[in-house]
């Protein structure tokens, strides 16, 4: 069976599970989220693999990045990413990652853009699913009614993600949106 390297990494918004196989990044996400086991399965089977404490060049470079943002020194990401899941759910996370950094779209704009009109239900369990909290920023997907809702960090760092991006981006617009929350 092949490996999976997982490090920790701990920030102000809480403790992060960095994953890599195969020079990409597979896992960036909570530790302590609710769908831990459902998301850590679904990674180890599409892998056939394990997770191994162990680092390498691609979670070295994923934590500069994530510290980088976390400092509002980086807007995008360049580590390689391995996105698993299903055709549908990939669509998803490809989708989002076309969500601009300091700005917010809805579970409706996301299923309209890729064409699924009705799929409204479904985007929003393909979101949950992301493993790639932050980097493919699910954070940034807020209710049709422009409410926070559920974000595997919990919606009060999701908050702060996006106050975080407001304060960086120097988008006034975010800011007088964030403050309708």
């Amino acid at each position: 069976m092949q490996q999976i390297n997982i490090q920790y990494f701990k920030t102000l918004y809480g403790e992060l599970i960095l994953g890599s196989f195969q020079g990409e990044l597979c896992l960036c996400d909570w530790r302590y989220r609710k769908m831990r086991a459902q998301v850590d399965t679904r990674i180890k089977s599409h892998l056939d693999a394990n997770y191994v404490l162990a680092t390498d060049s691609v979670i070295t470079q994923a934590s500069q990045e994530l510290n980088q943002y976390f400092a509002g020194q980086r807007q995008q990401f360049e580590v390689p990413l391995l996105l698993l899941g299903t055709e549908f759910q990939q669509r998803v996370w490809q989708q989002l990652q076309k969500v601009a950094y300091a700005q917010t779209s809805s579970y409706l704009n996301l299923a309209n853009a890729m064409g699924e009109v009705k799929a409204i239900r479904a985007v929003a369990a393909a979101n949950g699913a992301n493993a790639l909290s932050i980097i493919v920023p699910c954070h940034r997907i807020v209710g049709s009614d422009g409410k926070l809702v559920g974000y595997a960090g919990g919606v009060e760092v999701k908050q702060k993600l996006l106050a975080l991006e407001a304060n960086t981006a120097g988008v006034g617009g975010m800011r007088e949106s964030l403050s309708l929350f």
